[in-house]
């Protein structure tokens, strides 16, 4: 239903997109800082989209059948907030956007999802935004073949430039066409402009042909006519395939000496460029200030929503809405603990050497059978993830009926897409690549943990165990780069016992993405005694105390702790007395109370132990401390040699151990 027909007094398109136009012009002048050129360009897209297409209610920003709108450009914010005031957003007031871009607002630089209502996601890091849009459909079209027309809405996007020559654009629109994600609409800016100058500087792509090879549908419109825009969005409804709109259009759209180059893209105007362009346009209203007829028409647009939701409402009932409230919640299955306890008690019996990477297989097993909407995938790697529990389906482009994803060589892509369905609702994600690969995927995993997103990593073949892949595969720094990411808690198993913690931690962390760094090579179990609490959750945790007063403390990880358990074995045997601590995750042991902590590392001399770089390992070492493990990259060999090679051996924790508690070496 087109809004102007029903606003207070005749108000024009033109009217409507120059509301958004000015309080972005406004905002930035106020600022003297941000973009106004795009905002000013893509008015009269967004006008068109808002007042006659997109389903919203600002009463209930968090409606789960609502359209989801993406602004991948996120440079260009104020045409998000501007659109979130115009159409009535309780939080976003008109002292917000006088506020854009200064400490504490609303309306921070670029959007940032959990801060401002109405933004579904945080964007700025360009191509981002698209490919997490990618997960937002993927997320609807699994839903909806679950629970039919309880889920029924859209995914838009607003594109510009940048975003379409990132890399991960790529990914993003090969996957979405793949899949024939139907409800995904992206708008194209298509302005020719980029901060250095004209597009055709460094580009010549015909994007266009490029989305059409994908498996999209596509074409141009022009984007500053209202009636083009629409039809090609009626058009977009229609089709069984995901659509891009070219929308031409000009950045700086009415500024008269700034309009159509790369000045106007992030400056503010300037004063004089502002008073012409208000007379150019024929907008005669004080800065901030919209005339009551507009804001009239454009609050109508934003209550036009209102009955879709009491619809959806009135149909959500039952069974099924309640399963589907479950889903939505997301909450661990009151099962969970029950589940691992249980695996625990099983494998610490068992005492079978096993891959992590294999025992978070078996783990997985296990809980896809409580967590309904535990949703899996792996980029490419599958059967060297061990991703895929057997009872999982894979989804495919005619079936979303399954609860496992082939995201194919597509980290970044996979990454992305993992952001975006967390942050749609109804699944709590997972993927797999080898951990090496995390700095593919690492600008999207830096969102997860920006956001506070519950999405969950399984990073294989952890170390230069991984043995002849060699160098290129042996990520020695990638454990140091990842947990140098804030609200990220990286996961290093030692055995069977601590990856199956390990998961349930994971799927607790509500507020938090997570990495599990698996292992490739087979390490023994070291939690022989069962332990029905979960003590992975305290971080690290004294696995092995020494008897009486402690010599040294060996502090190790992951496949390394089975190494410190041996050392300390021969160390006893020379009367050295060695306390094995491991340290599943630094990150949950910084948040114990100093007292435990205390306990935990004691008052020797400390030995750390990783098959990675020391950096960061200075927050459980003091400076005189040894560190056993990598300084180079690694080589091309069996992983047992490997060890050898770098000195990462029983034999040189017992030397080092000797020195630190004075007792010299063994000769």
């Amino acid at each position: 239903m087109n809004v102007l027909a029903k606003a207070e007094a005749p108000v024009t398109h033109g009217e409507l997109a120059n509301a958004i136009r000015f309080l972005a012009i406004d905002a930035v002048e106020k600022a003297n800082s941000g973009h106004p050129g795009m905002p000013m360009g893509m008015a009269d897209v967004a006008t068109v989209l808002f007042t006659q297409f997109l389903k919203f209610d600002p009463a209930d920003p968090a409606w789960p059948d609502r359209d989801r709108f993406v602004l991948s450009a996120g440079h260009g914010s104020m045409l998000l907030y501007a659109l979130l005031y115009l159409t009535g957003y309780p939080e976003m007031t008109i002292e917000e956007i006088k506020r854009f871009r200064q400490l504490g607002s609303k309306t921070p630089g670029h959007p940032e999802y959990g801060h401002t209502p109405g933004v579904e996601t945080t964007t700025g890091p360009l191509g981002q935004g698209l490919a997490t849009a990618v997960g937002m459909a993927i997320a609807e079209k699994l839903l909806a073949a679950r629970y039919g027309d309880l889920v029924d809405h859209r995914t838009y996007v607003v594109a510009g430039d940048g975003c379409l020559m990132e890399g991960v654009s790529q990914e993003a629109i090969t996957l979405a066409g793949h899949l024939k994600l139907g409800k995904l609409i992206v708008l194209w800016d298509n302005n020719s402009i980029t901060i250095d100058g004209a597009v055709n500087l460094a580009d010549s792509t015909d994007q266009v042909a490029r989305f059409k090879a994908a498996g999209w549908d596509a074409w141009h419109i022009d984007g500053h006519n209202p009636h083009e825009i629409a039809a090609a969005l009626s058009k977009a409804q229609n089709s069984e395939r995901p659509v891009l709109i070219a929308c031409k259009t000009q950045i700086g759209f009415g500024a008269p000496n700034k309009a159509g180059t790369h000045g106007v893209h992030g400056a503010a105007l300037g004063a004089a460029e502002v008073a012409a362009t208000r007379e150019k346009l024929g907008w005669t209203a004080p800065a901030f200030e919209i005339p009551e007829p507009i804001l009239a028409a454009w609050r109508a647009a934003g209550a036009r929503g209102k009955a879709a939701r009491e619809v959806w409402l009135a149909r959500h009932v039952g069974e099924a809405a309640a399963r589907f409230d479950r889903d939505i919640a997301e909450a661990p299955s009151p099962q969970l603990t029950a589940t691992i306890a249980e695996f625990k008690r099983v494998a610490s019996m068992a005492n079978t050497p096993q891959a992590t990477r294999v025992s978070s297989q078996k783990t997985l097993d296990a809980l896809v059978k409580i967590q309904a909407n535990l949703l899996g995938g792996s980029a490419d790697l599958t059967g060297s993830n061990n991703t895929k529990a057997a009872d999982m389906q894979a989804v495919t482009p005619l079936d979303f009926s399954g609860r496992y994803i082939h995201y194919g060589i597509r980290e970044f892509g996979m990454a992305a897409a993992l952001n975006g369905i967390a942050l749609h609702g109804g699944f709590i994600p997972y993927g797999g690549t080898f951990l090496v690969f995390a700095d593919y995927a690492r600008p999207a995993i830096r969102l997860s943990a920006l956001m506070h997103q519950r999405v969950i990593y399984v990073l294989t073949h952890d170390s230069i165990g991984l043995g002849e892949d060699g160098p290129t595969h042996q990520p020695v720094e990638t454990l140091a780069s990842l947990r140098a990411i804030p609200h990220l808690h990286v996961f290093r198993p030692a055995d069977a016992v601590e990856t199956a913690e390990a998961w349930e931690l994971a799927l607790r962390l509500k507020h938090a993405p997570s990495v599990l760094a698996l292992s490739r090579q087979n390490l023994p179990v070291v939690r022989t005694a069962h332990a029905a609490e979960n003590l992975s959750a305290l971080g690290a945790y004294v696995l092995r105390e020494a008897p009486g007063e402690r010599d040294v403390t060996l502090l190790a990880t992951g496949s390394e702790v089975s190494l410190a358990v041996a050392a300390a074995d021969e160390l006893a045997k020379q009367n050295i007395k060695a306390a094995v601590v491991s340290i599943p995750c630094f990150e949950l042991f910084a948040e114990q109370e100093p007292g435990y902590r205390a306990a935990v590392l004691g008052q020797a001399p400390r030995i750390g132990i990783e098959a990675a770089l020391r950096q960061g390992w200075d927050a459980v070492l003091e400076p005189e401390d040894f560190f056993i493990g990598m300084t180079d990259f690694g080589a091309s060999a069996p992983a047992a040699d490997l060890y050898k090679f770098f000195g990462i051996t029983v034999d040189a924790i017992v030397q080092a151990a000797r020195a630190a508690a004075g007792h010299g070496t063994v000769s």
